[in-house]
């Protein structure tokens, strides 16, 4: 039988951070999949490069400690990852002890970034060259064509892209997008009505354009990612993210949701209450996205600016409509709100709290949290989070 160190099989996979920001062990995405023999190699690189990517430099000796593999397995797969330029050895650890100090080693953090994309804004869409640890090295925007044609857009995004692979210093460890719309796993978009794609094989083009490893994924899926990772959000929470769109992302006992159809957390095309309202892209009337839209909230605040309170309040009321059902399905204990700041804190954040005490029942859910993200670049952080795992296996 091969050799699998760590926990037991069935013991949660780590999708922390780690390095300098020290994220810690106990922050877990859930991996459903055992380990079999023929994956037991790749199982102890991810192993591995999660361990120094969650605890920053050590020695071998260290690592094989921590992973419960052997020292003999760990210095076939340091030496592996060092002929490929993954870790690198930093120096050796002081100590006052006798024989000869330890060799500390860890992820190329300074060699290696990643290229992120969020195209889930208004006006812009916003890219950045990301280190392995989620850090903003270069951020770059361009504008968002004004029309949803699939084929200008998917221009601008490529123009984004190669604009920041030029300002990239190292290696590139890959692409990451998050995008509005439903994504199948392969990175296909299925349905993104703001952006004009239908259909849309976005990380194959990408891929074969740009000449990078690519990963797209839906941008309130990726803001899930950060928030658990970088945010220290609960194990079962849903991110709502509110800009061109409405978006959610969801993890159950840390558990990442997708949905049989990919289309979990697509609450945007929900219809909030039985009074009509503005007509929505997708062309029906009162859809949540129609309601909540940072455009739509906007437009209304500038024409009616003595109501803006009352048009806030209004929208926080109907999204908490939306979200109970959910809360009460899956027992949440935390929802995150991503967005305009001067939109959605005061009197927004306020009546979606009164409402879904109201609408959930019996006092069961009135510990449940609302509260703004405080992340910056929550879906480039995201896109990091998305690379990482693909690449390496740091999940």
């Amino acid at each position: 039988m091969p050799e699998t160190g760590g926990t037991p099989q069935s013991e949660p996979v780590d999708y922390t951070g780690g390095g300098q920001h020290a994220f810690g062990p106990d922050r877990h995405l859930r991996s459903r999949t055992k380990v079999l023999p023929e994956q037991a190699r790749a199982h102890n690189r991810a192993l591995v490069l999660q361990t120094l990517y969650h605890a920053g430099s050590m020695s071998r000796a260290d690592l094989s400690r921590e992973t419960g593999l052997t020292r003999v397995t760990i210095s076939d797969l340091v030496a592996e990852f060092i002929a490929d330029g993954i870790i690198v050895e930093l120096g050796v650890r002081e100590t006052s002890g006798p024989g000869k100090p330890p060799i500390l080693i860890d992820i190329d953090r300074l060699g290696h970034q990643i290229i992120g994309l969020d195209l889930s804004g208004t006006d812009v869409f916003r890219g950045a060259v990301l280190s392995l640890d989620g850090d903003v090295i270069e951020a770059r925007e361009i504008a968002r064509p004004e029309r949803a044609d699939g084929t200008a857009v998917y221009a601008a995004v490529v123009q984004l892209s190669r604009e920041l692979i030029a300002a990239s210093t190292t290696t590139l460890l890959g692409v990451g997008v998050g995008t509005p719309g439903v994504v199948r796993p392969d990175g296909m978009v299925l349905n993104a009505p703001n952006l004009g794609w239908v259909d849309f094989p976005l990380e194959s083009r990408l891929h074969d354009d740009l000449a990078l490893p690519v990963l797209v994924r839906n941008d309130a899926n990726a803001a899930v990612l950060a928030e658990y990772t970088f945010g220290r959000a609960r194990a079962d929470f849903m991110l709502i993210k509110i800009g061109i769109g409405v978006g959610a992302g969801l993890l159950s006992d840390a558990q990442p949701m997708l949905g049989g159809r990919f289309a979990a957390g697509e609450i945007g095309h929900v219809a909030v209450g039985t009074d009509g309202g503005p007509r929505c892209i997708c062309g029906n009337e009162g859809c949540l996205e129609a309601w909540l839209s940072a455009a739509r909230l906007r437009d209304e605040i500038g024409a009616r600016p003595d109501d803006r309170d009352e048009i806030l309040r209004d929208a926080g009321a109907r999204m908490a409509i939306a979200i109970a059902p959910i809360i009460g399905a899956l027992d949440l204990s935390e929802i995150v709100l991503s967005g305009p700041v001067d939109l959605l804190e005061g009197p927004f954040l306020d009546a979606a709290a009164t409402t879904l005490r109201e609408r959930t029942s019996g006092g069961a859910f009135d510990d449940v949290v609302i509260r703004l993200t405080a992340q910056e670049d929550i879906v480039l952080r995201g896109t990091a989070v998305m690379v990482l795992s693909g690449q390496l296996g740091v999940s």
